[in-house]
């Protein structure tokens, strides 16, 4: 396992921890992503995962988080034992936005194995893959710890930081919060690295069961007809387009795809966007007009109305609630 300390410049494009390859297929990737998300959050909300999950920050007082490979959020923001201090800067968007290019950049690097980060506070995060025979799925991840106890030479420079992106705290409160994050040794911080290897292996055995039982509960086309709507989700797109692509009749596709899916076609693809630009709205540098048409909407007023009806408020509103929490 190597360890990586965080640089200063914008991370590279892509979705953060997204696996590169020589022989990239744009249908492939889409159609993979929409399969790790539905089969992370099924591991997620597995009884094992919870239990493990429970069990094993009751004993390392350490977040844990399960990450697909295709996400941009903080894996440990709202969880038990968030570090304090992590919790108090995430709700500035510059500082928000660093933390994010810490975790694509350890995400990037953690897709072959085990791989820890210190972030420019001086906070170690850690990755562990999780794979489904030879294809990466996600992460586990572990964070926000120090591996040697701060000094106040090393605040000094943190409260540059915060000028930097702007936070305007008292510094007495930041020192608090600073100074109460939880240090391990490096001894612990490498049998924490060893539990998730192994608990990674049970998850790689339980995904591909749930992964059968995926494939038996939807059937092929409408698994090819989602793949398709993320795939074109930035696009104008009709019934009619995806029915043909999946070569099926119009008609036949409409009732399908409401009784498999639970919705009709129309509120899928608003869900879907809608979906998307809840991760795009976490990026500070992104006007809410520029997400917007970034995520398939024609236009500004269409989105704020589509978005609230789904969520129950408006764009502005989601992310200011978000970057307060």
């Amino acid at each position: 396992m190597r360890t990586i300390f965080a640089k200063s410049e914008s991370p590279a494009k892509g979705a953060p921890g997204a696996f590169r390859s020589d022989s990239f297929n744009p249908a492939t990737v889409t159609e993979n992503s929409l399969n790790n998300r539905t089969l992370v959050e099924a591991l997620a909300n597995s009884r094992i995962y919870r239990d493990y999950e429970r069990a094993f920050s009751d004993m390392t007082g350490l977040p844990m988080a399960l990450q697909p490979v295709e996400t941009w959020q903080l894996p440990h923001h709202g969880k038990r034992n968030e570090n304090a201090f992590c919790a108090m800067i995430s709700k500035k968007s510059r500082a928000c936005a660093a933390c994010l290019q810490v975790q694509e950049r350890l995400c990037e690097r953690a897709a072959e194995g085990a791989e820890t980060v210190v972030c420019p506070v001086g906070l170690s995060d850690s990755a562990v893959p999780v794979r489904m025979s030879d294809r990466l799925v996600g992460y586990l991840q572990i964070g926000q710890v120090f591996r040697k106890a701060p000094t106040e030479e090393q605040f000094v420079k943190v409260l540059e930081l915060c000028k930097k992106w702007e936070l305007d705290m008292n510094p007495e409160s930041l020192r608090k919060a600073f100074f109460s994050g939880k240090v391990i040794s490096q001894k612990e911080h490498d049998s924490a690295i060893k539990l998730l290897s192994i608990f990674a292996q049970h998850l790689a055995m339980l995904s591909n069961q749930v992964f059968i039982q995926q494939e038996n509960a939807e059937p092929p086309v409408i698994s090819k007809a989602r793949a398709y709507i993320h795939d074109h989700q930035t696009e104008e797109i009709s019934l009619s387009q995806v029915a043909k692509a999946v070569n099926m009749s119009s008609y036949y596709f409409c009732k399908t795809f409401k009784k498999v899916i639970g919705i009709n076609f129309t509120d899928y693809v608003a869900r879907v966007r809608i979906e998307k630009s809840k991760n795009l709205l976490l990026n500070p540098n992104l006007r809410i007009s520029e997400i917007a048409f970034e995520v398939g909407f024609q236009s500004l007023t269409h989105f704020n109305r589509v978005f609230k009806k789904i969520l129950g408020q408006s764009p502005t509103e989601y992310r200011s609630q978000l970057l307060a929490h």
